[in-house]
């Protein structure tokens, strides 16, 4: 073990804010510190580009000569739960029905976070599919980039499909992983796709 190793340590913060743009953000210290640095290049080693004011982020994180930075992100989970966004096309879908739903590869096509929606390209399927602002920051993100690899849940709305879900592709080969039926299988699925999309 080396010194850089020693002085790390892990802590589950919340987001206080993140921009892309900026490509930083910072996360409270649960245990009153000051803020913690949470650098776009760390968030994107975990496979996201953004991630939600409020979400939860547990990570590694260590003292700099600029302060405490993360150095590696270990899980990010949206923010405290809500109810699902008001969007017609979702509201039949209970939160039970969208976790029961496949996970579909996909990468993003475009996102415009000022119109407050994008689409999506689900790999070996012709047609768009809808992301909404709403499914975006229910779902952990603050923002998409234009080829980021994704997983979806979608369902079909009135004017197409739209995702009721996104996960960034760690988490979902994590579920993938973690299924208890063709877990493996999905997971292979998964990596197989991920050069394709």
């Amino acid at each position: 073990m080396n010194d850089n190793d020693e002085q790390q340590r892990e802590v589950a913060g919340v987001v206080k804010w993140f921009d892309g743009a900026k490509g930083f953000g910072f996360l409270t210290d649960p245990e009153g510190g000051a803020d913690i640095l949470l650098h776009a290049n760390v968030l994107r080693n975990f496979g996201q580009s953004s991630v939600a004011e409020g979400a939860r982020v547990r990570a590694m994180v260590q003292q700099t000569p600029r302060g405490v930075q993360a150095v590696e992100v270990l899980s990010i989970e949206p923010p405290a739960a809500e109810p699902m966004p008001a969007i017609a096309d979702l509201c039949s879908a209970t939160p039970e029905e969208v976790a029961r739903l496949p996970l579909l590869p996909a990468r993003v096509k475009w996102f415009d976070k000022a119109k407050g929606f994008g689409f999506a390209n689900i790999f070996e399927q012709k047609a768009d599919v809808f992301l909404h602002i709403e499914v975006l920051r229910h779902s952990g993100f603050a923002d998409l980039a234009v080829g980021e690899a994704i997983a979806l849940r979608v369902v079909d709305g009135r004017r197409g499909m739209m995702a009721a879900q996104i996960l960034s592709w760690e988490r979902a080969a994590h579920e993938a992983k973690g299924a208890q039926l063709g877990g493996a299988a999905a997971l292979a699925k998964l990596r197989l796709v991920a050069g394709a999309v």
